[in-house]
């Protein structure tokens, strides 16, 4: 497969990539509620554009997106980026998607001067959690039972890796 096209999210895609979050939600990775219209918009005070990285098909689709952020406000914290959210379109997994969007943004947090990169990942995502050790991520804490989802109580686990 040919490396997608990876690019920062722009406003005019922010109807495309929440059908995509909608498209894409399941309790394998969401804490939060599957979502229910009406809708909220993708966008907002919290979720700008500028922390999101788009993978974008030959058709100029977001084929998938992953957001990118510091963790905390804190100035002691800013040499730490966190993944807080990565999408695939079902169409589109199984073509190195997902790997392109984490390399990017391991790119992009060292373009933004960060020598670190965490994100948090549920216990029983084993496809994530895969890929993101074949990364170079580690385990490096587990909240045991962190979550009640889906009728069970599930690990949230804490993963990261040095940027070099």
């Amino acid at each position: 497969m040919t490396t997608p096209l990876i690019r920062p999210a722009r406003p005019e895609d922010g109807p495309a990539l929440a059908q995509l979050d909608r498209d894409t939600w399941s309790p394998l990775h969401a804490v939060q509620p599957k979502p229910q219209p009406p809708y909220d918009p993708f966008f907002d005070t919290d979720h700008r554009p500028r922390d999101y990285l788009v993978a974008e098909a030959e058709d100029g689709a977001p084929a998938g997106y992953i957001r990118l952020v510091p963790p905390t406000r804190l100035a002691c914290n800013q040499h730490v980026r966190q993944i807080q959210g990565l999408a695939v379109a079902e169409w589109a997994r199984g073509r190195g998607i997902a790997r392109a969007l984490l390399r990017a943004a391991c790119a992009e947090a060292v373009r933004q001067g960060a020598t670190r990169i965490t994100l948090r990942v549920l216990g029983p995502n084993k496809p994530a959690r895969t890929l993101y050790a074949s990364e170079g991520f580690v385990v490096e804490g587990v909240l045991p039972g962190e979550f009640f989802l889906d009728g069970r109580y599930v690990d949230d686990v804490f993963m990261g890796r040095a940027l070099s």
